[in-house]
């Protein structure tokens, strides 16, 4: 068939063409005198993208899962304490990978369409005062609800209870796409994925970790090997790996950092949180609402959105596959047949978002939800059109 398939899942997003095409080279010797001068600098530059300085980046081949791994078994021991708010489909996996693990997830339930409590951390944080408690995982951007949690927030509230435990970000949809500071913030691990916004295929889990992190590392206890921290110590000093790494997948890194450095971290910031914005006012004009609860927790890699009561989400998602070759997202666990999920990070302009949301809106027409043929498009228009840098235009007499 002509044209490209639409992909607005939150994941895998679109590979720019320049990526795609560092990639397309023969494969090549991972131990040559040479391969530092190319592995050196990506490592250097990655941490530009987590806006660490006193971090170290390691790159596993993997995904976010096995980032998630390497960041427990790397800085704690069996029978720990973490503390983890569960809120979504991703957040929960964690906390199970944590217990499969011999550690105990104290988990927060909260509302699905919230995110981190803050207070709760504050409170159960100021609670243990043995400092049982060895570690705070954040799921920053909860892929499965639409939710960005406050980061900074959680670095603030460990500070007021004057805890030392170590703070672990997932960061897989939202590094490289919404603001992250991991310096300014506090975050000991950070655990990203090159399928989201660095606009790769699936394969390489992205961790960064700070010094602290690092010093716990020498006296974690949970068995590791593949994913040991102290393999790459070793080896990426002089810019080589304890294994065969993924280099296909490190030359399309390379290009898409430079992409991200070139556009300016900012502003890459910026134009998603422009295109989300575009879909709030899509998914508003169509009379429908999203899985986020309050706007404080809106995602601007993702959006979950509600189908009304009596229809089901998963009927949108396949309308718009089969009748529109558009890729949407399936709402996950609690929320599965309630809310559809539209990706818009990564390699993603107005036109695109335009025409996501025109898919949307012929798909929920398909399946009977009352929807006014237009009036998402349109009102990200007007949005697209308000927000557009100033042309002078020349006119003609």
């Amino acid at each position: 068939m002509s044209g490209f398939h639409g992909l607005f899942v939150p994941g895998p997003t679109n590979m720019p063409f320049s990526v795609r095409q560092a990639m397309d080279i023969p494969l090549e010797d991972q131990r040559s005198p040479d391969f530092p001068a190319f592995t050196l600098p990506l490592f250097k530059d990655l941490k530009k993208a987590f806006k660490t300085e006193k971090g170290q980046v390691f790159l596993f081949p993997g995904s976010g899962t096995g980032g998630w791994e390497a960041a427990i078994t790397n800085t704690l021991s069996p029978g720990d304490k973490v503390l983890i708010a569960v809120f979504g489909q991703f957040s929960h996996l964690w906390a199970d990978l944590v217990t499969r693990h011999g550690l105990t997830a104290e988990a927060v339930q909260c509302e699905w369409g919230e995110g981190v409590p803050l207070d709760a951390y504050e409170q159960r944080l100021r609670e243990d005062k043995a400092h049982e408690i060895k570690a705070v995982l954040v799921c920053h951007n909860e892929t499965a609800t639409g939710v960005t949690s406050d980061v900074g927030g959680v670095r603030k509230a460990m500070d007021a209870a004057n805890h030392p435990a170590l703070l672990m970000v997932d960061g897989v949809s939202s590094i490289a796409s919404i603001d992250f500071r991991m310096d300014e913030w506090g975050v000991d691990v950070a655990v990203s994925g090159s399928q989201k916004g660095f606009m790769l295929p699936t394969g390489l889990a992205i961790v960064a970790v700070s010094p602290k992190a690092l010093e716990a590392h020498k006296t974690a206890k949970c068995p590791r090997c593949f994913y040991d921290f102290a393999d790459m110590i070793r080896t990426n000093k002089d810019g080589y790996f304890p294994y065969t790494p993924a280099t296909t997948l490190m030359r399309g890194l390379r290009a898409s950092l430079d992409m991200l450095l070139a556009e300016g971290l900012d502003n890459v910031f910026a134009r998603h949180h422009r295109m989300a914005e575009s879909v709030r006012k899509g998914v508003a004009a169509w009379g429908l609402t999203l899985c986020a609860k309050h706007p404080k927790w809106y995602s601007d890699t993702v959006s979950a959105v509600c189908v009304p009561k009596g229809f089901n989400s998963d009927d949108v998602v396949k309308a718009a596959y089969h009748r529109y070759r558009l890729s949407l997202g399936v709402g996950l666990s609690k929320v599965a047949v309630r809310v559809f999920r539209i990706g818009h990070l990564g390699h993603m302009n107005e036109i695109m978002i335009l025409s996501a949301l025109a898919g949307c809106e012929m798909a929920l027409r398909d399946v009977g939800v009352p929807v006014e043929a237009g009036s998402g498009v349109a009102a990200a228009e007007e949005f697209f059109r308000a927000t557009a840098p100033q042309l002078q235009l020349d006119r003609v007499a």
